[in-house]
């Protein structure tokens, strides 16, 4: 059995999650990252990372750390790390298609008593019943008695420089007692935080998958409350503040739902639970919820333009911000583009502007093309969509230098402005 003295480790998606796991193993222990992007490969032999969560010096200071794009690099590995994504298609169903080719490059290196750690976020049994058989089809090797699994999801935080992977605490699992011990030890050498032994891989699955389920429910119920409060017209961030001086309420805030976590790991929970024939309500309408809210605030951008007189059709508006979440570069899944999608339906010239994104990403993630400078006094209303740090040290003043008109319409989503709207 491996420990984690002998373990010589592949980390297989080298993105917001498996890069920094791969920089922190690679400290101690010889490790592989890989990935199919060869362009992102050459970056990171470069010390450079686009996804802004490793520094240059974090990346040399990795010593027992290569790159590599070819599969032959995987072949002295006993130990592989699956970080990659899983995101949900079209109709929001499951994708898994990245994790399935994860586990046929796998399957083509692996070898008698090597183990194979998921971290991608799944629905519980996915690893044992999605991932394992393709292993085992590609390797001819049987699962519990030539190889074993593991599951330890990620909990990383895009952009979050205080929360790192260290000193988030860890959960493991693993398909026999044996294997469980070995990942838990493994996780725990680089883990300050330290680590939790999950009974079963399932278990380590449905805790990672109810982690984001629980945020995306908690943020459509005050979502919901700011439909609510709007149409009295109370102002919602108000009610917020006065009822968050009771000790025990939870300090959540409406606005959008996006990234690659909290607006697609709910449906992971939803498709299993109605392929064993529960339909779950309260998690769906949820998603519902929140799903509606980019129409929301551009419904209520237009609302306030015509209350003002300001003529919608032909309107310049400017979107400030467009990743899914502040001070990050992450575009996944971002749901400002919901809202630059309502406004252009009514005729609206949108520009967009966000200083943390690289605009060849937005043309080819959603055909945007970025504002790299706004016209000062050029537009006829301003949505602050994202709460970059750098939009709230501009202030309220700067920001409506913007528009022509001192009173022009702001839709402020986070509650940035010391104005708010």
């Amino acid at each position: 059995m491996l420990t984690p003295d002998t373990a010589k480790i592949a980390v297989i998606g080298l993105g917001y999650v498996g890069l920094p796991l791969a920089v922190e193993f690679g400290r101690k222990i010889e490790t592989v990252g890989f990935d199919i992007n060869a362009a992102r490969i050459a970056e990171l032999e470069d010390h450079r990372d686009r996804t802004l969560e490793t520094t240059a010096d974090e990346l040399k200071a990795a010593t027992h750390l290569s790159f590599a794009s070819d599969i032959e690099a995987l072949r002295g590995c006993n130990t592989y790390i699956v970080t990659v994504p899983t995101p949900i298609d079209a109709h929001k169903r499951p994708d898994l298609t990245p994790l399935r080719r994860a586990s046929e490059t796998v399957g083509r290196v692996l070898r008698k008593g090597d183990v194979v750690i998921y971290e991608s976020t799944v629905y519980p049994g996915a690893t044992e019943e999605d991932c394992v058989p393709i292993l085992e089809d590609i390797s001819g090797l049987k699962f519990n008695v030539d190889f074993f699994a593991g599951y330890s999801p990620e909990r990383i935080n895009p952009g979050d420089k205080e929360h790192r992977l260290p000193s988030i605490c860890k959960v493991t699992s693993g398909s026999t007692p044996e294997v469980a011990q070995f990942v838990d030890a493994l996780y725990r050498s680089i883990i300050t935080a330290g680590t939790h032994l999950a009974p079963s891989i399932r278990v380590a699955e449905a805790a990672k998958v109810i982690e984001n389920t629980q945020r995306d429910v908690n943020i459509a119920l005050v979502n919901e409350l700011a439909l609510i409060f709007d149409r009295m017209g109370i102002n919602t961030l108000d009610v917020l503040e006065a009822a968050g001086t009771k000790w025990n309420f939870l300090p959540f805030r409406p606005g959008l739902v996006g990234g690659h976590c909290i607006g697609v790991d709910p449906y992971y929970l939803t498709h299993k639970a109605q392929e064993i024939g529960y339909h779950p309500e309260v998690v769906l309408a949820g998603r519902r919820i929140n799903d509606g809210m980019g129409a929301y605030f551009a419904g209520k951008l237009v609302r306030e333009m015509i209350a003002k007189d300001v003529k919608v059709r032909g309107a310049r508006v400017l979107v400030m911000g467009l990743t899914f979440k502040e001070n990050c570069p992450d575009l996944r899944n971002t749901r400002v583009v919901d809202i630059i999608a309502e406004l252009e339906g009514y005729g609206i010239k949108v520009d967009v502007h966000d200083p943390w994104v690289d605009r060849d990403e937005a043309m080819a993630e959603y055909g945007l093309n970025m504002v790299d400078t706004p016209e000062k006094a050029a537009y006829d209303a301003l949505m602050l969509a994202v709460a970059h740090d750098v939009f709230r040290e501009m202030g309220a003043t700067a920001l409506h230098e913007f528009c022509h008109a001192e009173d022009a319409p702001v839709v402020d989503i986070k509650g940035v402005l010391a104005s708010r709207s």
